[in-house]
């Protein structure tokens, strides 16, 4: 049987290939020159977004992402926690604001999946989707973000704690299928670059800011002490409360620590086990806008009721 070439493979394949395995390997791959691989991807980077091949970019820590702008927005969306069904009020304002606001880059900062089937807390009687299933879903989601980003866009995907499970799970129950193709959830989702962190302008004053799932600590002051610790503006989720705290010193500029919140709705199913305790949480996302490498105030998009968002002052219908 000849090699499949690269008219015949898809672009998310393509991507996975390239992403895993290089521009080299690529080529022995499909059967072609890397010339011709290198030809495509930045074809296909004009319509996706930055494709990087595993040892692209500067060095940096383990499991973090590096991500540069100037001037322009980053949104970012934390704790989807998707399953099947109705989408969830700030899921569909999230894909409104992407398409709007046509962002330079667009975070989803951990905890898209939920994969209930496969927690290590004890299951209830009550129904929940399989990985499949909400896989599937969650497929069907991203792509709408996708289709509603400008060309170029780069995309993100901070992992959480509950994304992880999906690894987890094989890796401790199968490890010998490790690199079969499915085992890993960026086999599913090819077209966002996976990472623990993501540091936006790193090393530059007023805009280095650190974009991770889970903060530094808990409790009521995690977001001030996750900052304070860290140095930088962050951004995190995790903890379902949405906020932003500014941190005033003798620097030049202030900074600015936010807890994006959950895109999902409080009262999902999903968190079904809080066993309806009053909960401190806020469905919602954050805005980031960038001058001259700058970060400005954080912006808070919240949910106002079941078909609306306030955003600046306004109500806006999603």
């Amino acid at each position: 049987m000849g090699s499949p070439g690269i008219k015949s493979c898809s672009d998310n394949e393509f991507i996975s290939l390239f992403n895993s395995i290089g521009a080299q390997r690529t080529a022995q791959a499909l059967g072609i020159t890397e010339r011709n691989v290198y030809g495509r991807r930045e074809r296909l980077e004009k319509r996706y977004g930055s494709i990087d091949a595993p040892t692209r970019g500067r060095p940096t820590a383990p499991g973090r992402v590096p991500y540069d702008i100037k001037s322009g927005v980053v949104i970012i969306g934390s704790d989807f926690h998707i399953w099947p069904g109705a989408e969830s009020t700030c899921l569909r304002a999230f894909k409104k604001f992407v398409a709007d606001l046509k962002p330079a880059a667009v975070i989803l900062n951990g905890d898209v999946m939920d994969f209930p089937r496969i927690s290590r807390h004890p299951q209830s009687w009550e129904s929940a989707p399989d990985p499949q299933e909400e896989i599937e879903a969650v497929q069907d989601h991203l792509n709408d973000i996708v289709k509603a980003c400008k060309r170029g866009t780069q995309k993100f995907w901070c992992l959480g704690n509950h994304d992880a499970r999906f690894e987890s799970m094989i890796a401790n129950s199968i490890p010998q299928y490790r690199g079969v193709k499915g085992v890993h959830l960026s086999d599913h989702f090819p077209l966002w670059q996976k990472a623990m962190s993501c540091f936006i302008n790193e090393g530059v004053e007023g805009g280095a800011t650190m974009v991770k799932h889970i903060p530094q600590g808990g409790g009521v002051n995690a977001t001030r002490n996750f900052t304070l610790n860290a140095g930088v503006h962050t951004v995190h989720g995790h903890l379902h409360r949405q906020g932003l705290r500014c941190i005033s010193n003798y620097r030049r500029y202030d900074v600015f620590g936010v807890d994006a919140g959950m895109v999902a709705d409080k009262d999902h199913r999903a968190f079904s086990y809080t066993q309806d305790a009053p909960l401190d949480w806020r469905s919602g996302f954050t805005v980031l806008t960038y001058r001259d490498g700058v970060l400005l105030q954080p912006e808070l998009v919240t949910k106002w009721d079941d078909k609306r968002v306030s955003f600046r002052g306004e109500l806006i219908r999603v």
